[in-house]
């Protein structure tokens, strides 16, 4: 079997697909030592099976917002018991679980196709999040319609174009505070578990309370009354339960286990319990509404058109167009955040940052990808399209090229024709999973410098604003004020003291410039100015990134980068600050 594979990788490699995705042995220039093909595959195949549960769980949470239904009950603004619009709202469904899978399918294989990275794309959690809970609203009580929201992230999509071609959007990106960039992802993924614990898109562990944010719930959600469960019926509901163990404490044990596809197994079990009808737990209950999804469900493999939410865009900004404002800034700095960080974070984990300039080998095509997906997949009725931190699954399998996107690109687009199964799985099937996410998120905080003030602080009321509010823009915003509130007073006293008043341990800060290595502007930009006409080659002596080995960061070396020690501008004394990857 060993030279069977061999043989396989070692007559890929010296095709003409090997040196285009510079695999070892290609003799390509700058090939990328320790990549082989059947790797890329397995390793294509790991982060398909980290992030299916994408599928689902993006269209349930977009579901929310309401889609294009129309809700006319004066006494419930929600109709959250209206046969009719929950009925619309399974189409709905259906329709984004086509629109998700086929946005990801073409977002992931264009960006290992042409970028030759292994990282894969698809709409992102937390930016779903803020589209169906702050923008539109739930079931469309936002301040936002939904087909103007679909136009904001429209519209972003194609700035973010202009903004990558300049090179603009990936300085801002590495001009950010560190300590913000690292908060933000942790922030999210308290976020998500809020998410999670609620019924909307969980599995209903909390709700709002009287008198108090939110309070133990648990109940069966037709026992809720004004939003409140009743003590008697208060964590007795099955569904909570099966939610629990077997979406959540099972899918641990898995990940504890390094079991590949732990959460999607975890997902599928959960589902599969669910589906029989004569039961109390089962996700089609014999009403109109479960009759609907269970005729849907027996039809197992088909192909569902998108009916409800494809070219809905509306540029009537009459009446929104403060809000649209408003919806439009924010998708755009948060996604800058969300993706930029995430671009970076898994460049570094495959090896491929340059130290230098904070850079990686074809970034710009790399933000293009994804801003042309953003615009696409608003086409489709999908929030913005971001790159994934489940693909750092497949680069721990060894993936260090675009092969390992362009599979799980191609799984995407099979899971397509199963859009019944994927719209069957329910919301405490993915309740857990979302907490789970949650907790792969905040990792990072053992990164943030919580040892001086003026980065803690701003990184605190980050993490802290965005679950609190329910909202990722203010948190964001938040701690951004506050940073430059903090340090800016502090830098303005230091220069009016002469440097007599200064924080007694400033130098522990993270360095910050907006003098970025690398300058704005992009290589290929620059060449072209200088007249070179190759000016899509970089020079010899320039070139981003020469050679990397997947093995740096596959095997879990390099997520973050060793200590280093600095000398403090202040008295001479050393320092040690962990430089690790930035969210």
């Amino acid at each position: 079997m060993e030279g069977w594979t061999t043989s396989i990788n070692r007559a890929v490699a010296k095709s003409v697909v090997g040196r285009r995705f510079r695999l070892e042995g290609s003799g390509h220039r700058y090939e990328r030592k320790g990549s082989r093909f059947l790797t890329e595959v397995r390793a294509g195949l790991a982060t398909f099976f980290a992030m299916a549960y994408i599928i689902s769980v993006n269209a349930t949470i977009l579901t929310d917002s309401g889609g294009t239904c129309v809700c006319n009950d004066p006494d419930d603004p929600t109709c959250k018991n209206d046969t009719e619009y929950n009925l619309c709202l399974n189409v709905i469904r259906r329709d984004l679980i086509t629109a998700t899978a086929a946005i990801s399918a073409l977002s992931t294989f264009c960006m290992g196709l042409f970028a030759n990275m292994p990282i894969a794309l698809a709409p992102g959690m937390g930016l779903n999040a803020y589209f169906a809970y702050n923008v539109v609203g739930f079931h469309g009580t936002g301040p936002v319609p939904y087909q103007m929201a679909l136009t904001a992230v429209f519209v972003e999509g194609f700035v973010f174009v202009g903004l990558s071609l300049i090179g603009l959007r990936q300085w801002l990106a590495r001009a950010i505070p560190r300590s913000i960039k690292l908060a933000s992802g942790v922030g999210i993924g308290l976020y998500l578990t809020l998410i999670g614990l609620t019924y909307s898109a969980g599995i209903g562990a909390i709700t709002a309370g009287d008198g108090t944010p939110v309070t133990l719930a648990g109940c069966h959600p037709d026992q809720i009354k004004d939003g409140l469960c009743p003590s008697s019926d208060k964590m007795r509901n099955p569904t909570l339960w099966i939610g629990i163990f077997c979406g959540g404490v099972l899918t641990c044990l898995l990940l504890m286990y390094r079991v590949k596809g732990a959460i999607i197994a975890g997902i599928l079990l959960v589902s599969i319990i669910s589906w029989p009808r004569p039961t109390s737990v089962t996700y089609f209950p014999h009403t109109a509404e479960g009759n609907d999804a269970f005729d849907f469900f027996k039809k197992v493999v088909t192909f569902h058109n998108i009916e409800k939410t494809r070219n809905v865009l509306e540029f009537d900004l009459s009446g929104v167009s403060g809000q649209f404002g408003l919806a439009f800034i924010t998708f755009l700095y948060v996604d800058i955040l969300d993706c930029t960080g995430t671009l970076y974070s898994m460049a570094r984990f495959c090896g491929a940052i340059d130290e230098k300039t904070q850079d990686f080998e074809g970034s710009a095509i790399a933000y293009l990808v994804d801003a042309f997906s953003i615009s696409i997949g608003s086409l489709l009725g999908c929030s913005p399209v971001t790159a994934f931190v489940e693909s750092g699954a497949g680069i721990s399998e060894g993936g260090a090229t675009g092969i390992t996107s362009m599979v799980t690109g191609i799984c995407f687009f099979i899971s397509v024709f199963f859009a019944p199964i994927f719209a069957s799985i329910p919301p405490w099937a993915t309740g857990c999973t979302l907490v789970l996410v949650g907790s792969m998120m905040t990792k990072v905080a053992s990164e943030i410098n919580w040892l001086y003030i003026g980065d803690a602080v701003p990184a605190f009321v980050t993490i802290a604003v965005m679950p609190f509010t329910y909202s990722i823009a203010y948190g964001l915003i938040a701690g951004i004020i506050t940073y430059i509130l903090l340090n800016t007073i502090a830098w303005a006293v230091d220069k009016a003291s002469c440097g007599q008043i200064t924080p007694h341990n400033r130098h522990l800060k993270d360095p910050w410039t907006y003098k970025i290595p690398g300058g704005i502007l992009p290589g290929w930009l620059v060449r072209l100015a200088k007249g070179k006409k190759d000016f899509w080659r970089p020079y010899e002596e320039d070139d981003v990134i020469s050679s990397y080995s997947p093995s740096d960061g596959a095997q879990g070396k390099a997520a973050t980068l060793p200590a280093v020690v600095e000398k403090s501008s202040e008295g001479g004394e050393s320092v040690e600050k962990n430089k690790g990857a930035t969210m």
